[in-house]
């Protein structure tokens, strides 16, 4: 019989790497099969992608000829297994060799059995001497990535915390970290649902990057707001709780329902409009915007390890291109004096600085609000002039930072004001 957390993780990986769907989407496809075992299997799905090309550099002395895709992926499991997840031996070999024959792949369960034997008895030495940071990074995102790619792509090799954002009022779970932006932290694989307050609406899952955006609006009590691509809806729930009318934009209708899900779930008030905000125009402008716009999500990769087998560079050049739709859509919206702030959870400039260069904000008649380090305690360095230099005044977070409390997302954003 097969083990339903393997099973799981064939299936996720299987849609990543030959489907070129994204994780969280095949993920969603399970949504029959008990949490717990969706979990874990999400768990060893996640390590394989994480360490897949290190992984490989591990395999390949043991094979003569390159093996069929769901074989290589059978192989890359028990790997991590082995390897990463310190599963114990027999299992490690036992639950790959019975996968592969119920996915009728028995022809190659020899094969299976020997690799993973000869890994097992290896162990987690056979890692070492591989620079697995650099291993597992594509090279168009290393390059990308300039003096930070390596502490980048060294904090992509760990799980990431579970980060929460508190309703006002709300008590932080027991054990967890006060982080100095106000976020609460809690170790990797916590799970959310099962927390105090969940339920009642008194948190949501949000990094601590991810917070920043709608904090650095600064929205006030009975202030218009618009949340363009608002879902999920953390953004949207940050500024409905301080008193905000909000109105969040989305022009996915499935992602619109998560939204309004969510908002419910929080008791959160929001008037949710299912357009495309580039070609959405309101009955009056409002007194601010949060543009959290689609990008690469590179920023993102340690929780969603997916992103570095399923973005290519030609991405990131169509993202850029629908941002500055999207900028100047907003930038119409907004009031004279409004602010606006414009993020993405990118690490590319392309989807970050080179949006926001004074020639482009001139011509959309914006300018720049320059955020300060004390409104970032404990993140001075994520200033440009104070860390990267990009462009003075904007935020730039990425996963290389707080290493001493686990990381945080990549983001950029800027704060920007509508000339009068």
């Amino acid at each position: 019989m097969t083990d339903p957390t393997r099973e799981a993780a064939f299936d996720l990986l299987t849609a990543v790497l030959e489907r070129h769907r994204s994780l969280d989407d095949a993920l969603a496809g399970l949504h029959a099969m008990p949490p717990r075992d969706r979990a874990a299997g999400h768990r060893l799905a996640a390590a394989v992608l994480r360490r897949a090309p290190s992984l490989d550099l591990v395999l390949e002395p043991l094979l003569h000829r390159a093996p069929p895709p769901p074989v290589r992926t059978l192989l890359r499991m028990g790997a991590a297994q082995l390897l990463l997840l310190d599963t114990p031996a027999h299992a490690g070999v036992s639950t790959i060799v019975a996968l592969a024959r119920a996915r009728k792949l028995a022809a190659f369960t020899g094969l299976i059995n020997a690799v993973l034997r000869r890994l097992a008895e290896g162990g987690p030495a056979l890692l070492e001497g591989i620079d697995a940071p650099r291993a597992d990074t594509p090279a168009w995102l290393w390059a990308s990535w300039g003096a930070n790619a390596r502490a980048i792509a060294t904090a992509h090799q760990l799980e990431a915390p579970l980060d929460l954002t508190l309703a006002p009022g709300a008590v932080a779970p027991e054990g967890a970290v006060l982080l100095p932006t106000g976020s609460v932290r809690l170790p990797a694989g916590t799970r959310v649902t099962e927390l105090p307050g969940f339920a009642e609406g008194g948190l949501w899952v949000q990094d601590a990057a991810a917070a920043l955006p709608a904090r650095l609006l600064g929205a006030r009590p009975g202030e218009r707001i618009a949340d363009l691509c608002a879902a999920p809806g953390g953004k949207t729930a940050q500024l409905a709780a301080a008193g905000a009318i909000v109105t969040a934009v989305e022009r996915d209708p499935t992602r619109a329902a998560r939204l309004a899900e969510n908002l419910a779930r929080l008791r959160l008030p929001a008037d949710i409009v299912i357009a495309d905000a580039t070609a959405w125009t309101p009955g009056e402008q409002f007194d601010a915007i949060l543009l959290d716009a689609p990008c690469t999500a590179t920023g993102t990769i340690r929780r969603h390890p997916d992103i570095v087998h399923l973005r290519r560079p030609r991405d990131v050049t169509a993202m850029a291109e629908q941002q500055q739709h999207l900028l100047a859509a907003a930038a119409r919206m907004l009031r004279p004096g409004g602010r606006l702030v414009f993020a993405t959870c990118s690490l590319q400039p392309q989807e970050g600085p080179d949006q926001v260069t004074q020639a482009r904000l001139s011509a959309l008649g914006l300018g720049l609000d320059p955020i300060t380090p004390a409104e970032l305690p404990g993140l001075g360095e994520a200033i440009p002039g104070l860390g990267e230099a990009i462009i003075d005044g904007t935020l730039r977070t990425h996963p290389g930072m707080w290493p001493d409390r686990g990381g945080l997302d990549g983001f950029f954003a800027a704060r920007l004001i509508r000339a009068g």
